[in-house]
């Protein structure tokens, strides 16, 4: 084997390893990053959901007065005038 033919294996094997090395790292900030994708688009799906709920929920105080009652009524402790409330004590089970 003749020393040029050496010195071609040899640069041909470091760049071989340093291609090894660094796409190896590579590969792997690929994977940690779609794995950071995955877990935001969880998180989207998430938050779509909520945002759809806090949507309807905004629709029906803006146009059920029915339910405006019933959450002034539950949430605020209102009554109309001349209704009287009985408190009861919670139940032994509760």
């Amino acid at each position: 084997m003749s020393a040029g033919n050496m010195l071609r294996g040899l640069v041909m094997a470091g760049a071989a390893l340093c291609l090894l090395v660094f796409g190896g790292q590579s590969l792997a900030r690929v994977w940690q990053m779609k794995h950071e994708v995955e877990i935001l688009e969880r998180e989207i799906g998430t938050l779509r959901t909520e945002t759809d709920k806090l949507s309807t929920a905004i629709e029906r105080l803006r146009n059920d007065p029915d339910h405006i009652e019933q959450v002034a009524r539950e949430a605020l402790g209102l009554v109309k005038p001349g209704e009287r409330v009985l408190k009861l004590p919670p139940s032994p089970g509760s």
